[in-house]
C-alpha cells in the first residue's frame, strides 16, 4: 500500500510543475492535458479546459506527487495538511526552504530544534504549505 498526496492548482498546475521541477528536482514522471484524454463528457470539454493539466505525476526524491487543474472553477484550497520535506542536511535545507518561499510566505523561520539541526515551515507560491527539516 502507497500513500501518495494529490495537489488540484485550479488553473496552475503547469507553473506547479515547472517551478517544483526547478526547486526541489522534481522528475515528471507524466503529464496528461484534458485534450488528451481517451474518454471526454457529452460535448468534450470546454475550451478553456483542453490545454490544462488532468493528471500529472511528479517524483521528488523517493516520494511521488500527483497534480492536476482540477476544474478551475475556484482558487487552489490547500488547508488541513502540509507536506514534509526532509534533507540529508542543514545546507539542503536552507536551500530547498529559500527556493519553495521564492513568491511564498514563511511561518517559521528554519531554527535548531531539539529534533532537528534545522526545521521550518513554508507556504509556497501556490499556498502548499511545506515542513522543512534536516535530519539530526
Amino acid at each position: 500500500m502507497k500513500l501518495e498526496p494529490y495537489l488540484f492548482f485550479e488553473g496552475r498546475c503547469e507553473e506547479a510543475i515547472n517551478f517544483y521541477v526547478s526547486k526541489l528536482g522534481a522528475k515528471v514522471q507524466m503529464v496528461m492535458k484534458y485534450k488528451d484524454s481517451p474518454e471526454c463528457p457529452p460535448g468534450g470539454f470546454p475550451a478553456e479546459m483542453k490545454e490544462k493539466v488532468m493528471h500529472g505525476s511528479l517524483s521528488v526524491g523517493e516520494a511521488h506527487l500527483m497534480v492536476s487543474d482540477g476544474h478551475c472553477k475556484s482558487p487552489a484550497n490547500f488547508s488541513g495538511f502540509t507536506l514534509s520535506l526532509m534533507t540529508s542536511s542543514v545546507a539542503e535545507a536552507e536551500r530547498l526552504f529559500a527556493a519553495l518561499g521564492e513568491g511564498g510566505k514563511v511561518g517559521m523561520p528554519l531554527a535548531k530544534t531539539f529534533f532537528s539541526p534545522s526545521f521550518g515551515m513554508v507556504t509556497d507560491k501556490f499556498g502548499v504549505p511545506w515542513m522543512v527539516l534536516a535530519q539530526g
